[in-house]
Order: structure tokens, then sequence, then C-alpha cells
């Protein structure tokens, strides 16, 4: 289905050699994500070249900004349709990768293409603002990722809670990333949290992009994260 040498290519360009057996568990994913999306609303990327360059790709961009150690662990924050962990997954197979997301049909499609993809995730269903409180979850992990709508400060009190001291927040984001990242100073330093890294990059015909890396630094305060309606009503 997809250009596999577009995507070889494109994670070359990022330092990231995928060999023929990942590039084809690339194309089950792809192939899956448009059968699935026919049933239930995971992406408006369906394209083949969108899928390689917006979801693929601009995923896969974060090992290049990112030192992952063999073995990690790392928790996307509501994954969705998998991005950026499944990506990560298949990229990095050693990384033990927890898949979460409050909505039980997008994590029951992602089960199912891990079957034929013959690789394994931990998959929870849950709302971030919750599991954080989890004492199974919260600062349990090396690394907590998103690739998400939501705003880098909202963001933060939903993952920085998940990661252990030493570790790591990393956040995908697009050409808003420096006025987010600014906004967000206050909350990231409240939940113990240091912008360690900022990389803005240029997407192939699609934009601008940015990773943050926010280092855990010290403890979240037990009472975040915070549900979401006082989130939204005195945000941090």
């Amino acid at each position: 289905m997809i250009d596999k040498e577009l995507l070889k290519n494109g994670a070359s360009s990022l330092g990231i050699d995928l060999s023929e057996e990942q590039l084809e568990q690339f194309d089950i994913y792809a192939e899956n994500l448009v059968y699935w999306n026919e049933r239930i609303n995971l992406t408006a990327i369906t394209d083949p070249e969108g899928i390689v360059k917006k979801h693929f790709i601009d995923s896969l961009a974060l090992l290049k900004y990112c030192d992952i150690k063999s073995g990690a662990k790392m928790i996307d924050v509501g994954t969705g349709a998998g991005f950026p962990g499944l990506v990560i997954k298949i990229a990095r197979p050693d990384v033990e990768i927890t898949l979460m997301d409050s909505t039980q049909k997008k994590l029951s499609v992602i089960e199912d293409i891990l079957g034929k993809l013959e690789l394994d995730a931990n998959i929870i269903h849950a709302r971030a603002e919750e599991a954080g409180h989890d004492e199974n979850l919260r600062e349990s992990f090396d690394f907590a990722t998103a690739r998400a709508v939501s705003n880098l400060r909202d963001l933060t009190e939903y993952c920085l809670p998940f990661v252990t001291i030493g570790g790591s927040f990393i956040s995908l984001k697009g050409a808003d990333a420096k006025e987010e990242a600014k906004t967000a100073e206050h909350a990231i330093e409240v939940l113990g949290g240091k912008i360690a890294n900022f990389d803005e990059y240029e997407l192939d015909g699609c934009g601008e992009r940015a990773i943050i890396k926010i280092s855990k630094v010290s403890k979240t305060p037990a009472n975040y994260p915070r549900p979401k309606g006082k989130m939204q009503k005195q945000p941090l």
C-alpha cells in the first residue's frame, strides 16, 4: 500500500535504518489503519503518502532528537491510532511500550494491529487524569509521549506524573510550539519538570514541527493531575 522507499529514505534522513521486515510491518499497519478507519474514526489522513509522512516519519522523528536507551519503559498518553507509540515499537522493538487511551474502540484496533504485526505492548484503557494517580503507573516510566491537540500546559499535567525522576516527557508539536512552551513554563515547573531540549524541524511538504523534551527533575505534587474540569477552570 505505502511507498516503502519513501518511508525508508525518510527514516534514513533521521538516522534510522529500517529493515525490510520493519518496512513490511509499517505497510501492514497502514493497510489496517485504512481498513479500520472506515469503521471507526481514527484519522483524517488516509492517503498512502500522508500516512508515511504525517504519521510514520513524523513519529519516528522522536528517535532522532531523543536518546531512548535500550529496554526503556515508555507510555504513550492518548495514543489514538498508535502515534507515536506503535510507530516507536516497530522501529525499536526493544522498548517496553504502554499504549493508553480513554476510548476502548481505538485500543481494540491497536490490539488487532499488534497481533498482525506480531508485536507486544501493554494496553491501558483509562483517562490520563485518573491513571496518573495509579500507584502502579505513577512515576514508573522512563519516558511519556504525547502527539495530541491539547496545549502543552495541559499535556504536561497529564503526562509528567507518569515519569520517574530522571526521565522525560516528550511532546510532538506543530508550528505553535514556541508559544505553547512559553505558556506552559509555570506548569512545567510546578509539576516537577524542566525543558531540556526544544528541537524544531521541517517535515517534508508538511510544515514546521517541534519536539519538546521536558526532564523530570523532582516529584510531581500528589494533587496532580487534577480532574479535567478543574484544569480548564484553573489552568496552571
